[in-house]
């Protein structure tokens, strides 16, 4: 069958490619960045554009069977209107696309910043969105719009992952990767005993493949997540300890810090969202349940594997990844942050 996918040459679209193709599958992908992968390019149809564009929506969904609907833009120094605009509107695009081509079955890639900062864990999908950030709202607008459309007829699935880290993962976990590497101080906000889970990028692409064929999941969201993690501390401690790293893990005051990174933000001089250190300090976590039962599906790596095979990735390939910009395929300029690794 034909799979096609929009935000196709980000992290988990180059990784879903190469698992369907794997597979046997016909892939297309769109997106307004290149592939700038020479395997995939000469295997894909690849097709360059914006969801925001009408005409560039119907030629990715032309002829497939499932779409799976990545593209989104991120809460780094985005505007309000931008974010918006990509993740709703654009979601409205594909979705329209996706009914007036005769399309069986669309996934959708949501967050679970919709649930905002609960106060109970673990999360699960019944649980009130309130979202964190421009970002957190326009997933839950555009959840509200894979409804609407399921109410016409068009099959959705809702997948909600947590963080998810591999192999091509850089953005944030690159800034941490590099003080571990360099033996800088590892700062965490608060003493670092609360439970933030992750999730490897190849078990996220099984939940979504499995999610193609699987009965009784349309119109329905599903949480993914790793199903074993530890404490902030104890995961980032695995990996310093695998690295053979000098860094010490360094707790800071949570409120004085989350002043600065806010003032930070919105001076445009950090590489954080408010997402990030908003939840970073507190206890983060989903029931997987409901897509275990539903997909059949199990997480095979936890928090530290995922942490660990993705850092000696980054070592092996440091040499060769891209130049500093604002996706999770490149280094995150580490604006002002820098000052505070000089000083660690």
């Amino acid at each position: 069958m034909t799979v096609a996918i929009s935000g196709g040459a980000g992290f988990l679209g180059l990784h879903l490619a190469r698992r369907l193709l794997a597979g046997g599958e016909r892939v297309r992908t769109l997106d307004v960045a290149p592939l700038d992968d020479g395997p995939l390019e000469a295997s894909v149809e690849e097709l360059r554009g914006d969801v925001r564009d009408p005409g560039a929506v119907r030629r990715l969904v032309a002829g497939a069977e499932v779409v799976v609907h990545l593209a989104a833009a991120l809460p780094i120094q985005a505007s309000r209107d931008s974010i918006f605009s990509a993740n709703v509107d654009g979601t409205a695009n594909v979705l329209g696309a996706a009914l007036e081509a005769g399309v069986r079955r669309v996934v959708f890639m949501s967050s679970t910043a919709v649930y905002g900062v609960p106060d109970r864990h673990p999360i699960v999908e019944g649980d009130p969105l309130v979202g964190v950030g421009w970002y957190g709202e326009s997933k839950i607008r555009a959840e509200d719009v894979c409804r609407a459309f399921g109410a016409r007829g068009l099959e959705t699935v809702i997948v909600r992952p947590k963080t998810f880290v591999g192999a091509e993962r850089l953005g944030v976990f690159e800034i941490l990767f590099d003080w571990v590497r360099e033996s800088r101080r590892i700062y965490t906000l608060g003493p670092g005993t609360n439970r933030y889970q992750l999730l490897a990028v190849e078990d996220l692409v099984d939940a979504i493949v499995r999610s193609f064929s699987a009965a009784g999941v349309a119109c329905e969201a599903l949480n993914v997540g790793a199903k074993e993690f530890g404490t902030v501390r104890e995961d980032l401690q695995a990996l310093i300890d695998h690295a053979g790293s000098k860094s010490r893990l360094t707790p800071v005051p949570v409120w004085p810090a989350e002043l600065a990174l806010r003032a930070l933000e919105l001076l445009r001089v950090s590489p954080l969202a408010e997402w990030h250190y908003k939840t970073a300090h507190r206890d983060s976590f989903v029931s997987t349940e409901k897509a275990e039962g539903l997909l059949g599906w199990q997480p095979r790596l936890s928090n530290a594997q995922t942490l660990i095979e993705t850092y000696d990735w980054y070592l092996a390939n440091r040499g060769r990844v891209g130049a500093a910009g604002m996706t999770h395929r490149v280094p995150w300029n580490q604006q002002a942050l820098g000052l505070l690794k000089r000083l660690s």
